[in-house]
């Protein structure tokens, strides 16, 4: 995983450094010179306009024009107040970091000038990548260290542009955030054994109603996709399932059905409950809640008054809300999606999957995976119900909740990027193919 730190974080990191701050600005500087003459394409000939402000960030800027200078470059330095820039081949924008807190408006870029920013695009909140002001949107952003929240969530993922990250020494390793990568997703998720059978692996999905079938058919094959050697698919008052094919039907009664859909779980390693319930009684999900297993909650089965009792569970237990049930659980909306997710998981007992642009997965110890190879392919209906399937697959593979969710969400997110005209059924047959280029 890359490291994910907070601006507070990064400032009490830096403060315990070993090395002097003048070596550290060295080393930062040094790097974005190397980026500046990469995007240049060669020293000669070519102008940089270097806008440095009054701390560490402007610091590095001004080290980046001098190394630039010595390589044949002609550099302009500008004071961040200035309203406009001249005429430039590359604008290095130095002028604010992380720390920023009031509005700031960077000066006006010619037309067709690419920026490189250091650390951060200046007027980006370095916490929720909110705007403060008027940021020049960056080709490409050069951080340092770890990458910052700001650069991941909100109009500040965009107008970072590309994002290379720089180690200059610190000592990142207390993290508890992280950015899920590839190789995470291949350490996390179990090899079958020789010995493995369909029952190791077994899957309930509880969802759907008599006139309701899709969203818990997607849920099962997600589940099937990601692993899961055998998927109940219990529909209320269905006693069968034709699709997908290979999922066995549970038979639920059509009112009351809670207890039964929490009966006979004895070869059954995780529940998916919510895809597609429509209505539902508290009594019937309360059953579900009861039984020692692990469990998905997703969809219908995000009820406030339901998941507040979630945090008296002894199994794991995974939420998936998008924002809108998120804010029904109760969860605050302050901007800052890290720390809202980090505290509903807090009070919930529970790992939370918040699914987004960037997706935030917050176990109840603080920890933070987030997932952000995904695009808006997947903005389409049933997408969601895909995943939690495959998140109660990872869960009865026996991963560890928080890793269960992560490796999931990056699975689904890889599946959906970058096609045209996606479907939900599409995505779990592209599910294959992810784990398949392992």
């Amino acid at each position: 995983m890359k490291p994910v730190v907070t601006p507070a974080e990064m400032a009490a990191i830096d403060a315990a450094a070993p090395e002097p701050a003048e070596v550290l600005i060295e080393r930062a500087g040094s790097a974005v010179a190397r980026v500046a003459l990469r995007l240049l394409g060669g020293a000669y000939g070519r102008r940089v306009v270097v806008v440095a402000g009054p701390g560490n960030n402007g610091a590095d800027g001004r080290v980046a024009g001098r190394r630039l200078e010595r390589a044949g470059v002609r550099v302009q330095f500008v004071d961040p107040m200035s309203p406009s820039l001249p005429p430039a081949d590359l604008v290095i924008d130095a002028a604010f970091g992380t720390g920023l807190s009031r509005p700031y408006t960077f000066p006006l870029v010619p037309d067709g000038t690419p920026v490189l920013a250091v650390d951060i695009p200046s007027g980006v909140d370095g916490q929720s990548g909110a705007r403060l002001g008027e940021p020049a949107p960056a080709q490409v952003t050069v951080t340092f260290a770890a990458l910052k929240p700001g650069l991941l969530f909100g109009p500040g993922r965009t107008l970072a542009g590309v994002v290379e990250l720089v180690d200059i020494g610190l000592d990142v390793s207390r993290s508890t955030v992280g950015l899920v990568e590839r190789a995470d997703v291949t350490e996390w998720l179990p090899r079958r054994s020789v010995d493995a059978h369909k029952w190791l692996h077994a899957v309930r999905v509880v969802g759907g109603s008599s006139s309701m079938t899709g969203a818990p058919r997607l849920a099962a094959a997600g589940a099937l996709r990601f692993g899961a050697g055998y998927v109940q698919l219990a529909i209320p008052g269905r006693d069968g399932v034709d699709d997908p094919r290979e999922a066995v039907g549970f038979a639920l009664p059509p009112q009351g059905w809670g207890p039964v859909a929490a009966s006979a779980l004895d070869r059954i390693r995780a529940l998916v409950v919510g895809p597609g319930l429509g209505a539902t009684t508290e009594p019937d999900i309360d059953a579900l809640l009861m039984v020692d297993r692990p469990l998905v909650l997703d969809g219908d089965a995000l009820q406030p008054g339901l998941l507040a009792r979630v945090s008296a569970r002894s199994a794991a237990t995974v939420v998936t809300p998008h924002d809108g049930e998120f804010a029904r659980l109760g969860g605050s909306d302050t901007g800052d999606r890290l720390t809202d997710t980090r505290a509903l998981a807090s009070s919930l007992n529970a790992v939370v999957l918040r699914k987004g642009p960037t997706s935030v997965i917050a176990a109840p110890d603080g920890r933070v995976r987030l997932v952000a190879n995904g695009d808006a392919s997947l903005a389409t209906a049933g997408t969601g119900d895909v995943l939690a399937g495959m998140v109660g697959a990872a869960l009865a593979q026996g991963c560890e909740p928080l890793a269960a969710a992560a490796a999931a969400a990056w699975v689904h997110a890889e599946a959906g990027r970058g096609v045209r005209g996606l479907v939900a059924s599409d995505l779990a047959d592209r599910v294959r193919t992810v784990l398949s280029s392992d």
